[in-house]
């Protein structure tokens, strides 16, 4: 990527506006979401620059009952200042009070009669590490408490509460009563809530492409030009139908992350966090559970997904991050035999169980003789061809395996041989139909997989009328290939 040169004061202003108006539309997509599942204190309407709620007016989220979310949005330019005393102790350019200030004053104003509220300080700034309340941050709730109440006057948390309270024109008392409320929703990086704006857009069954996120947040910038502070469920469904948002039916969420954490998973009805039970360092060394965790252990934990979701649930959407074993499993768990209806974001498409194609896609076949028993070894060869890999594990583990199929699409194994969901639900049947003639007489199916994560997810779903099926992970070891899972079939 090129160098940029610094915006400039124009350029920063701009900036913060899309910034916070990212955030105003991610507030509509919760209102859509919290009204078609149901939820039990849904957001009803969202205020942009809302009146009579001080200066945390940027964004607010108005539930059914309190405690409504009340935000401060502050964007920057650079990672020059991090949140720390010195950035909330500072007056405004024109002398006024501090944000610590203002925040603790509009705080006051609006629990005056006893309503409970949420606060949030958002921003892309990251925490300082070195403040001694900041540093306390829980990253489960994002607020510095119970940890900035511990400890005596003394000690360097007392002391730092002492200064807090100062700068705020408070009590302790009644700065600890503000911490329990504050969140500190930071180092949010607008491509990071631009993610995981596309997978909440998703979930709640609307285009989750770029320009489909971007015409959100211009509608909200619209309303705000226009005077408009509060935007309305009856109005945000009016805007998703003027603006031709609709792309399906909202969707129950299972977050499944084995290679790094999900933006989606607070927002999941069902997840799984392997991030950190998985051997590596980053999400592109992560190809294993780490001891003591194994693949029974997720197996188990993927398989009961279906029976945490809401009864009833047949429309599902899956994200996180999950290596092509993991994927298929997770298609399995939801077959489309149980009315299912899957969908996961590829690439930034959505590609659906239920999208449309003309036929199946018959793949085209290649067999190599193994000759060590009944079993049948699979390879799709689709992203990329596996087949010396397969055949070299086989003979080097000796399986019980007849002979090695070899399955590709029509076109050859390339990395854009799926262009889109259509194409993968073709081939998927293609595939399940032409395994179901070859398996006949065989014992077992070994799976090995070379493919989009999405064909993966895909072919789990329609595996059925099948063989008890061996599905093994392309591991970064010697053996090169390692069994993951065993799935009926």
């Amino acid at each position: 990527m090129p160098e940029l040169p610094a915006p400039g004061p124009t350029g920063v202003r701009i900036a913060g506006d899309k910034y916070q108006w990212l955030w105003a539309w991610q507030g509509c997509v919760t209102a859509l979401r919290d009204a078609a599942t149901r939820a039990p204190n849904p957001v009803v309407c969202v205020g942009v620059e809302a009146d009579q709620v001080g200066n945390l007016d940027d964004v607010v989220l108005y539930r059914a009952s309190p405690p409504h979310t009340y935000a401060q949005v502050k964007y920057t330019a650079d990672a020059a200042t991090p949140v720390n005393e010195t950035y909330l102790f500072t007056p405004s350019a024109s002398g006024g009070p501090s944000l610590l200030k203002k925040i603790t004053q509009s705080w006051q104003r609006l629990t005056v009669d006893g309503v409970p509220v949420d606060v949030a300080l958002i921003s892309n700034r990251a925490p300082d590490p070195a403040d001694s309340l900041v540093s306390l941050r829980d990253p489960r709730t994002q607020t510095l408490m119970p940890k900035a109440g511990q400890q005596g006057p003394r000690s360097a948390k007392g002391q730092a509460r002492g200064r807090w309270a100062a700068n705020a024109g408070t009590d302790e008392e009644q700065l600890l009563d503000l911490l329990r409320v504050l969140r500190f929703d930071i180092a949010r990086d607008p491509l990071h809530l631009h993610e995981h704006l596309q997978l909440l857009m998703f979930a709640a069954g609307l285009r989750p492409d770029t320009a489909a996120v971007q015409a959100g947040a211009d509608w909200v910038a619209r309303q705000v030009i226009n005077g408009q502070r509060t935007l309305s469920l009856a109005q945000i469904t009016d805007a998703v139908q003027t603006l031709a948002l609709t792309a399906g039916p909202n969707r129950a969420v299972v977050s499944i992350a084995t290679l790094k954490p999900d933006p989606m998973a607070d927002d999941a009805d069902y997840a799984v966090d392997w991030a950190d039970r998985f051997e590596g360092d980053t999400a592109y060394s992560k190809y294993r559970p780490k001891a003591p965790a194994t693949w029974v252990q997720l197996q188990e934990e993927i398989e009961a997904a279906p029976h945490r979701l809401p009864p009833g649930t047949a429309a599902v959407a899956v994200t996180g991050s999950l290596r092509l074993a993991p994927a298929f499993l997770t298609g399995s768990a939801f077959r489309m035999v149980t009315g299912a209806d899957l969908a996961v974001l590829q690439r930034g498409q959505l590609w659906s169980s239920t999208e449309p194609y003309d036929t199946a896609l018959a793949p085209a076949q290649e067999t190599h003789a193994i000759g060590r028993g009944q079993d049948l070894a699979v390879a799709i060869a689709v992203a990329t061809d596996p087949t010396a890999d397969v055949l070299e594990f086989l003979r080097y583990r000796q399986l019980p395996v007849s002979r090695l199929l070899v399955l590709r699409p029509p076109t050859g194994a390339k990395d854009n041989s799926i262009p889109d969901a259509a194409t993968a639900n073709a081939l998927a049947v293609g595939i399940r139909d032409a395994l179901r003639t070859a398996s006949r007489g065989a014992s077992r199916i070994h799976l090995f997989q070379a493919c989009p994560m999405g064909l993966a997810l895909l072919l789990g779903h329609r595996w059925n009328r099948l063989r008890p099926t061996v599905v093994y992970e392309h591991v970064a070891t010697q053996d090169v290939y390692e069994a993951a899972f065993t799935v009926d079939a």
